[in-house]
């Protein structure tokens, strides 16, 4: 079965062509005009996205030699995401439809990020958890089986890859800011001193609240902020790779210090993780730690970032089990 997918959700215009789950060609392209101004502009996203598409479909089809009437299906995120930049990629696909014929299914981006798992490891067995961590989300989803991916926990407020770019903003880097801040974490020379805290909820919050894992990272963002504004350039300058691993750390700690509640609540011990802020190696070494390098499921860096891959997977499964979405997954929003 031959499957285009088409991901336009907010930075990255990306086309890719699959054939009964295996890739036959994936393009991608990161929109680097949003750097000017600090993060992404959505009127900036949508008309880049429209310079875009076409070409990176005609180069997608033309690199595996398939031809439009080819294909069987197309699927294309249709949510959550910036509107604008989401009715490219659905009308692009619509008006491939009008062409050829081609039925179109609309896929759920969080969805497209949990299918991207099984790109890479088909072989994948459920029960596991999910730490779904992008730029604009943050969730641990329980997947038991395509019929039943149930949510745990969500942030209440930020997202982990917005406060790494938001922090990035404050330090000095540009955006986006998450792999700047790692590789200056990295630098770190001992103890510093410096710490940032991690939000937990209470135990009165958390009984009112479905999703027993939540997070929070707005009051972290505000802590680095008001140190920050505390300190000269000097120290700021001196100190860079001190301050850039304590907020690193107090990230990851939430991340993985909900993943293990969510773990020992559920029973389950195998961990897999998507979502662009899947590629911090910070985050990575530490779940291997609490886990064991056998227990977690890491995807390749290009199917961690948003990709028309996983959403043509998305399409695959969902036709093979004949539905339209995940049961109970969050419909966010979009158009």
């Amino acid at each position: 079965m031959l499957i285009l997918g088409i991901e336009s959700s907010c930075d990255e215009t990306s086309v890719a062509v699959l054939e009964d789950g295996k890739i036959l060609a994936s393009l991608t392209h990161t929109q680097e005009e949003h750097a000017a101004y600090g993060g992404v502009v959505p009127e900036v996203a949508s008309r880049a996205h429209l310079e875009k598409i076409d070409l990176l479909a005609e180069r997608a089809l033309s690199e595996c030699g398939v031809a439009p009437k080819q294909l069987d299906l197309i699927a294309v995120t249709d949510s959550p995401g910036l509107a604008g930049a989401l009715l490219v990629g659905v009308s692009f696909a619509l008006g491939l439809h009008t062409a050829y014929g081609i039925p179109v299914t609309g896929v759920n981006h969080l969805e497209g990020h949990i299918c991207s798992l099984f790109i890479d490891r088909p072989d994948v067995k459920p029960p596991f958890l999910v730490l779904l961590a992008s730029g604009g989300h943050t969730a641990i989803y329980e997947y038991q089986s395509s019929q039943n991916c149930k949510l745990l926990g969500q942030t209440v407020d930020d997202a982990a890859g917005e406060a790494f770019d938001k922090v990035g903003k404050l330090i000095g880097f540009p955006y986006p800011a998450g792999r700047s801040i790692e590789l200056e974490a990295a630098k770190a020379k001992g103890s510093s001193g410096i710490t940032f805290p991690i939000a937990r909820f209470s135990p009165q919050a958390q009984s009112k609240s479905q999703n027993r894992q939540n997070f929070s990272f707005s009051g972290l963002k505000t802590a680095v902020k008001i140190f920050i504004s505390a300190k000269d350039s000097n120290y700021i300058n001196d100190n860079r790779p001190e301050i850039c691993h304590a907020f690193q750390k107090a990230v990851v700690g939430s991340l993985t210090d909900n993943l293990e509640a969510a773990s020992k609540s559920s029973g389950i011990k195998t961990i897999a993780i998507s979502g662009g802020v899947a590629c911090n190696t910070y985050l990575r070494e530490e779940l291997k730690k609490r886990f064991g390098d056998n227990n977690v499921i890491f995807p390749p860096p290009p199917l961690c970032t948003d990709n028309g891959a996983m959403i043509a997977m998305a399409g695959y499964m969902m036709y093979i089990d004949r539905r339209t979405r995940f049961p109970n997954m969050d419909p966010g929003r979009g158009i």
